[in-house]
């Protein structure tokens, strides 16, 4: 294993956070609203970092028609911030790995495409938000990933080069943008990956079973 570099960037749903107990919530709280039973909870959780959209889909298969499920994603957005942080919380160890890169000269940074208006008052509520060396949330730039362009910006903030960083994500689009912001990449294996994803063939530098996996390279000074 080689030591970590100075700066190190994590995805937020199913990386640095566990918030499907809370999407798992909200879907099943909206379609109990129209009718419907609550779904199997695998469902919904290796779905969630596909995003707000995806997840209205699977809770609402039989609607078809795009405006009405724009319609149903406000709503579920809506039962959503109206118990963010609930339900959410910090995968195991990932606070033993925080508290190791903010030991050494290294810092970390959340790049994540929840808009600002969901992933700040998130991270406030569990005490993320001042520890964190930048937060680039989806609408902070004008593009998602898979474009690099939040990796860039987080880059900016933190004055770093992408030699001196690492991204840390659950999902292909995290891999592909690292890739194409020319910086190393590793998929966190213990986040949501859908049973017919197949990470090994995402071009990432490697994989973790678990955040602890990552201490031991934190041990050493940062790599660049």
């Amino acid at each position: 294993m080689a030591a970590l570099p100075r700066v190190i960037l994590f995805d937020l749903d199913g990386t640095l956070l566990d918030t499907a107990p809370e999407f798992e919530r909200c879907i099943n709280d909206l379609r109990q609203r129209y009718g419907f039973s609550v779904l199997p909870p695998d469902i919904v959780r290796n779905q969630v970092s596909k995003g707000s959209k995806k997840i209205v889909e699977l809770g609402f298969p039989h609607i078809t028609n795009a405006s009405e499920i724009e319609l149903l994603r406000q709503e579920f957005l809506e039962l959503y911030e109206g118990n963010i942080g609930s339900h959410t919380t910090l995968f195991p160890g990932i606070e033993e790995v925080l508290k190791a890169i903010e030991s050494t000269e290294r810092v970390w940074g959340v790049v994540t495409n929840k808009i600002a208006s969901l992933t700040n008052p998130l991270l406030a509520k569990l005490g993320l938000s001042q520890r964190a060396g930048c937060i680039i949330s989806g609408d902070t730039t004008a593009h998602y990933k898979p474009h690099p362009e939040s990796l860039y910006t987080a880059m900016n903030t933190l004055q770093a080069e992408p030699s001196e960083c690492i991204y840390i994500g659950d999902d292909e689009r995290d891999i592909v943008a690292a890739n194409a912001a020319n910086m190393k990449a590793i998929v966190a294996l213990y986040g949501y990956i859908d049973p017919t994803d197949k990470p090994s063939l995402w071009h990432a530098d490697r994989s973790i079973d678990s955040p602890l996996d990552l201490l031991v390279d934190l041990a050493e000074s940062p790599d660049e």
